[in-house]
């Protein structure tokens, strides 16, 4: 598609509404042979090459100014082999569907919490979703990977095979080549407990939160959200405009663990409202609703909330730039802290938390003032060391500053040794931007 054409506008949009680039031609892949003309198409015009798939990157790494985009969403095949337990997925599947084909197989890939992100980008970047205590993140089931790199040459990405671009496909992101499609192992799971619970939040609920969740049993995943209380049938007017924390869970475990379960999550603060139940795993991937937002992110890890952290959460949630603005609390642990730091890409294994601060917003001519009240939000929960790091997913921004947050420093040397090897003259730039370590182009 080029400029002009009917279906261009349409093709050129991503999740996040206040990204708005016009590349110069937009080619939909539908097998192979069209990635590997479009990477010459890209090569042969000197334009940026940007990959898309579900197009859920906050920074819209999935489009770009004047560039060729490469979207994979015409690739979507999944072929399962329930003998061996595993499955294999081409690069433009989403979570969604892919969750609801194995699942008809009996089994689960622990992605993450939303059907229409692309399985691409969400493995690429590492993988927290409803499984990540169970059955750590999404890399951590990942066998093996077919990827194009920037010399055209097509290769197996494995524990055995090319195992440094496997290293650094397991969290490094876009930057080593074209993934076409993943090796997933899978797991046995069928029906789970979820739901929600909504507590105040409370000082007292803040400081235990991270901490009793995190040591919870693996079963148990819980992705918090702290917001001022809405109009909503379900919550008691006396508590409209009160911070409250929504916890949203899912367990995996035994059914016979699920009582108990309940009463670790309803003893964290007096429940306002719930709405928990058993249902199918594929249930908590449901449908896109609502119109398309734009939305300001900015992200950190974090292992606790202190008097200081609530203190500053309570004053900014005081007065946020978007009546929508919430924070969002992926608790890890479990299986996904089992792994060692240095055996993927993803460097953060020992950290308790993600706090991710996300201000939904419609006008785009606002977009500066949503901007700078998530940027000062995580300025002043890092200026008061309540936080560090960053998951390369959820970041917001690009940049150095983003680079050093995403990937400790043994982690990014690692990464650039591998960018120097498997794309040298930085094609694939158009992501959150590993340079290629010393000898660059030329080595």
């Amino acid at each position: 598609m080029l400029p002009g054409d009917a279906l261009y506008d349409a093709a050129r949009q991503v999740d996040n509404a206040a990204i708005d680039r016009r590349p110069a031609a937009i080619m939909v892949a539908r097998d192979v042979e069209d990635v590997l003309a479009t990477l010459a198409l890209s090569l042969a015009s000197g334009r940026a090459l940007a990959v898309r798939a579900g197009g859920h990157s906050t920074p819209g790494h999935g489009v770009a100014e004047d560039a060729v985009v490469l979207d994979m969403s015409g690739m979507r095949g999944i072929e399962i082999d329930a003998v061996t337990g595993t499955a294999w997925v081409e690069a433009g599947a989403t979570a969604g569907e892919v969750t609801a084909d194995v699942h008809r197989a009996g089994f689960a890939i622990p992605f993450g919490d939303s059907g229409t992100v692309g399985v691409a980008g969400l493995t690429l970047g590492g993988g927290i979703g409803w499984l990540v205590r169970r059955h750590g993140l999404t890399i951590d089931s990942l066998l093996a990977a077919e990827v194009i790199i920037a010399a055209g040459d097509r290769l197996i990405a494995s524990s055995t095979e090319n195992p440094e671009l496997f290293w650094a496909l397991r969290g490094g992101g876009g930057n080593f080549g074209l993934v076409t499609r993943f090796r997933f192992n899978l797991h046995p799971v069928d029906t789970v407990l979820a739901g929600r619970v909504l507590v105040p939040a409370t000082p007292g609920v803040l400081r235990r939160l991270i901490g009793v969740l995190s040591g919870a049993p693996d079963g148990l995943t819980v992705i918090a959200g702290l917001f001022p209380a809405p109009l909503m049938p379900e919550i008691p007017d006396a508590w409209h405009g009160r911070l409250l924390a929504s916890l949203r869970f899912a367990h995996s475990g035994p059914i016979a663990d699920d009582q108990s379960v309940l009463d670790l999550l309803r003893s964290i603060g007096p429940c306002v409202a719930d709405s928990v139940g058993r249902k199918p795993y594929p249930a908590l991937f449901p449908p896109p609703s609502g119109a398309r937002m734009a939305y300001a992110v900015r992200t950190l890890f974090v292992d606790d909330l202190d008097e200081r952290a609530i203190e500053i959460v309570e004053g900014r949630m005081a007065a946020p730039s978007s009546p929508e603005a919430w924070i969002q609390l992926r608790v890890l642990g479990g299986a996904a802290a089992r792994v060692a730091n240095d055996e993927t890409a993803f460097g953060h294994r020992d950290r308790r938390a993600t706090a991710t601060l996300i201000a939904p917003y419609e006008d785009l001519t606002e977009t500066a003032r949503h901007e700078a009240w998530t940027a000062d939000f995580e300025a002043e929960l890092l200026a008061a060391g309540c936080g560090s790091g960053a998951y390369v997913n959820f970041l917001g921004s690009d940049g150095e500053a983003a680079l050093n947050a995403a990937y400790p420093p043994a982690t990014l040397a690692r990464l650039a040794d591998a960018k120097r090897r498997y794309d040298p003259g930085n094609l694939f730039r158009s992501n959150l931007n590993v340079p290629p370590g010393p000898g660059g182009a030329s080595g």
